[in-house]
């Protein structure tokens, strides 16, 4: 088995320089004897303790910078949050930007092909109708009957139940107006109480007839708002900020989803290419906007869109080699309602790339800021070392990422799971149903990008590190 050298050690962080002893250190052996040399020993202060003049307390040896009054010259971390980025060299910079500038201009051509510019929005065959809010003030469980049918007798044993639900519009143009709602009460229907907020379907008819409408949902509007608030106040309090930043960052990762990727692939263009694409922009813009404008985020960049391109590779390819269509309720529902045809393989594959994006950006970004601290608390480390050292560290991050991104896409599909479960058709024919060998495929795929990307951004770090021209505080000459 070849020796990797992530598994030599590099001794410890901090060194001491040559030529400086501790006073603790054994002194040098004689020559001529092999004895130790000794020194004789002090002659016993016989002054009483009393009367002794008291010692300054000890500082601790600290390395300084020159004229800084005794600061630290080397604060070491580790992670995300990593204080400000030494300015890059001039030939850094020049090597960043020769290895960035292809993958940002295949971004930006990317977007302006793939684009649906002049297009008008894409809208569904089958439109469920314009959203109505309204507020429940009864409700009544009882046999179903039909409008206007009245019930004589008791109901017979084991017929069929519903619920009838009063309904007070709030808004649209019988607002005020008080509805009555027939719906089954069976399992997988929702059940509604008097004082839930609903939503309705209108479908343009008479506004005071009920039959007008279709009761969808509950309104879920002000619980989200709420949680949503929670969320942003607990990343600024923590993260201040750099949490203010991410916050921006995950907007408008939003809005490249909503504006560019949405339209793009419902008007017919590749899933696959319009996900590698959009998600290229998105981490161009999350990167820089939350970390900064510096070398060690160019080089998680690319760390990140080279993982990202081996995601797309193996995707597509073993979807192709299992024979996988893509064509699930949700899609077959997708493709009904926009009238035209969709690639329906090629949206399970844009799915995979999206859903790997967040956790390859956790990543590369640990593996960039480790390789950067590790150089600046021993500058006298090559890449060599410090590529062993960071990838001793992404040993520890991958299979907790790896872990993430499996329970993520097992938690997504648990309902087809339980239905496959009950098939009692035996494990093998379950692993190789659509909807299963889906999820399989999306799981290795991105979980094999998320291992790739702990070695390729830590060798890309160590060999641009070493390039990095240090301050002289923490030049290998002055580190301790």
């Amino acid at each position: 088995m070849p020796r990797d050298i992530s598994d030599d050690d590099t001794g410890p962080i901090r060194r001491v320089p040559a030529g400086s002893r501790s006073s603790r250190d054994p002194e040098p052996r004689g020559h001529a004897s092999g004895r130790a040399t000794r020194r004789p020993a002090p002659e016993r202060d016989r002054t009483p303790r009393a009367e002794r003049p008291r010692r300054a307390p000890r500082r601790p040896t600290e390395p300084e910078e020159p004229g800084k009054g005794g600061k630290p010259a080397l604060p070491v971390g580790h992670g995300h949050g990593h204080g400000p980025a030494e300015p890059a060299s001039r030939r850094v910079k020049l090597l960043l930007l020769a290895l960035l500038a292809p993958f940002a201009l295949a971004t930006v051509a990317g977007v302006a092909l793939l684009y649906p510019w002049g297009e008008p929005a894409a809208h569904g065959a089958n439109a469920v109708g314009i959203p109505v809010h309204g507020d429940v003030t009864a409700t009544e469980a009882g046999p179903c009957l039909a409008p206007g049918q009245v019930q004589v007798g008791e109901p017979p044993e084991g017929g069929s139940q519903c619920l009838a639900v009063d309904i007070l519009l709030t808004d649209g143009d019988a607002a005020g107006t008080t509805i009555r709602k027939t719906m089954p009460l069976e399992p997988s229907t929702p059940r509604f109480a008097t004082g839930d907020a609903v939503v309705l379907a209108y479908s343009g008819a008479q506004p005071e007839d009920s039959e007008s409408y279709q009761l969808q949902d509950f309104q879920r509007g002000t619980p989200l708002l709420i949680l949503a608030g929670l969320f942003a106040l607990a990343v600024i309090v923590l993260g201040r900020w750099r949490g203010l930043a991410a916050l921006v960052a995950l907007g408008l990762s939003f809005v490249v989803l909503a504006v560019f990727v949405l339209p793009a692939i419902l008007h017919g263009e590749n899933p696959l290419l319009v996900a590698i694409a959009g998600s290229g922009l998105i981490m161009f813009v999350a990167l820089y906007l939350t970390h900064g404008l510096s070398a060690r985020t160019s080089v998680a960049v690319l760390g990140t869109m080279v993982s990202l391109t081996l995601i797309g590779i193996l995707s597509a390819t073993f979807s192709a080699m299992s024979d996988l269509t893509g064509l699930s309720d949700d899609t077959s529902t997708l493709i009904a309602s926009l009238g035209h045809g969709i690639d329906a393989r090629g949206l399970l594959l844009a799915g995979v790339v999206i859903g790997a994006l967040g956790v390859l950006d956790d990543v590369t970004v640990t593996q960039t800021s480790a390789v950067w601290e590790l150089r600046r608390a021993n500058p006298s480390l090559g890449w060599r070392e410090l590529y062993g050292s960071g990838l001793r560290i992404g040993r520890d991050h991958v299979g907790s990422a790896v872990n993430t991104l499996v329970m993520a896409y097992a938690g997504a599909a648990l309902p087809v799971l339980l239905l496959a479960s009950l098939s009692g058709v035996g494990l093998g024919s379950i692993l190789g149903s659509q909807d299963i060998a889906s999820e399989i495929v999306r799981t290795l795929a991105g979980s094999i990008g998320i291992v790739a990307a702990v070695p390729v951004t830590t060798v890309l770090a160590a060999l641009i590190v070493v390039r990095e021209d240090l301050p002289d505080h923490i030049s290998p000459a002055s580190s301790p």
